[in-house]
């Protein structure tokens, strides 16, 4: 079976992951929260997945980065559910702590990758100039 590049991410796996746990959390929030912050949470934990599994289908760099600063964006959309929720009482401080500590390792992945993304884009805009003696 053939391995996609997104599958060998130590940021996607751990993405993968941290995407599971959140399912596991949500699945003890109020009934009144299914269309709330327990779909908000499921489906922006899923897009920083997604975005890094996207991203790494686009040729460029630049469009790579692109889809690595909205998994980002997403990670941070993440964090803000889970403050509220935590200030609910949804979410016990031992897996709001968790899951930050892990939102955190995320969001470090993700800033690198980035970076590094953006320094290829970077070099193949450089000119091409032959140094002759």
């Amino acid at each position: 079976m053939y391995i996609f590049s997104f599958e060998k991410l130590e940021v996607w796996l751990e993405t993968k992951e941290f995407t599971k746990l959140i399912y596991e959390i949500t699945s003890k929030f109020p009934d009144t929260e299914k269309f709330g912050l327990t779909s908000q949470l499921r489906r922006a934990s899923i897009s920083i997945a997604s975005n890094i599994a996207e991203g790494s289908a686009r040729k460029s760099y630049k469009d790579k980065a692109h889809y690595t600063t909205m998994a980002f964006g997403s990670a941070v959309e993440v964090l803000n559910q889970l403050i509220i929720s935590f200030e609910l009482n949804f979410v016990s401080e031992v897996d709001y702590l968790k899951l930050r500590e892990q939102l955190e390792s995320i969001t470090n992945k993700l800033n690198a990758l980035r970076n590094y993304q953006i320094d290829k884009s970077n070099e193949t805009k450089l000119p091409n100039y032959r140094i002759t003696k």
